[in-house]
């Protein structure tokens, strides 16, 4: 596989300071050295919030191992026809990082691959919420799940071209109704990308974060509800990745899984397989 992880979000809302306070207060992500940019770990930065009447995802960064692997991408999307940036330093530069290439989805999406991220270590992370520490390293971030209005070319362009495998796929909905969600991973967890093939006002459904223990979860559930924060589906165990979790809506109106406990992949021994429930208990939504 080419692509390493999920590096890093870039969302633009409008109302970034009540997003800052979200994701300090209730996530419990550490502001960073520049305004607008919350860390999770030793990287510089992980999500960057800007101000912005789109209220979604702006642009995502993959990251890979070196210049060879980045090369190795871009090369691959030239080929097939993608239309690729030549590596920008001034924006490499911006995103703190030794490298990029930009290019689109086909949905419209920036998506970035890069390598070398700005590493604070001399500055350990330290929440102000008081998170220990949450599930990265070589798994990146977390995940992403996007909506998209063309499975066959999302799941071209993730899949055959940035490398991206399918771990396996949950029907949303009754039987003979509903839709094919598929998950996708880059590296041991179990799932860096969702796509849903259903038109969303938002691209972006919902990020998640991982952290090591359920009382890390429990804590940040209790924020939530001491926040105001509305909390759109209620703590459990998902069929396929068996995360236990939350999900709250963010000041932008999407929202963020927070969870632990995540089966890994070993792509040694993996097989695909097809769920007819999204969720094992809970995860109930709110009546409307």
């Amino acid at each position: 596989m080419t692509i390493g992880s999920l590096g890093y979000l870039g969302l633009r809302v409008k109302d970034p300071a009540a997003f800052g306070d979200y994701v300090t207060g209730v996530l419990g992500l550490m502001p960073g050295e520049a305004a607008g940019r919350y860390r999770l770990d030793d990287l510089a930065w992980r999500i960057a919030v800007e101000p912005g009447d789109a209220d979604d995802l702006a642009y995502v960064g993959f990251e890979v191992a070196g210049p060879a692997e980045l090369e190795a991408v871009r090369a691959r999307l030239a080929e097939s026809g993608v239309t690729v940036g030549n590596s920008d330093p001034d924006l490499a530069a911006r995103r703190q990082v030794l490298g990029l290439v930009a290019c689109e989805d086909p949905d419209g999406l920036p998506v970035e691959i890069f390598y070398g991220p700005t590493l604070r270590t001399e500055a350990p992370f330290a929440s102000p919420a008081g998170v220990a520490d949450f599930v990265t390293g070589a798994q990146g971030l977390g995940h992403i799940v996007l909506s998209t209005r063309d499975m066959a070319a999302a799941r071209r362009f993730y899949q055959d071209l940035l490398g991206f495998q399918l771990s396996d796929i949950i029907h949303m909905g009754p039987p003979n109704r509903g839709f094919d969600m598929e998950f996708f991973h880059c590296n041991p967890r179990h799932h860096t990308l969702a796509l849903m093939p259903i038109p969303l006002p938002k691209r972006l459904h919902h990020f998640m974060v991982q952290v090591p223990t359920l009382d890390a979860v429990g804590f940040a559930l209790e924020r939530a509800t001491a926040a105001g924060v509305t909390i759109t589906a209620s703590l459990g165990r998902h069929t396929n990745d068996q995360m236990v979790s939350f999900y709250s809506r963010t000041p932008a109106g999407f929202e963020v899984e927070f969870g632990q406990g995540a089966i890994e992949v070993d792509d040694a021994t993996w097989r695909v397989g097809r769920h007819d429930k999204p969720s094992s208990w809970g995860h109930k939504r709110p009546a409307h």
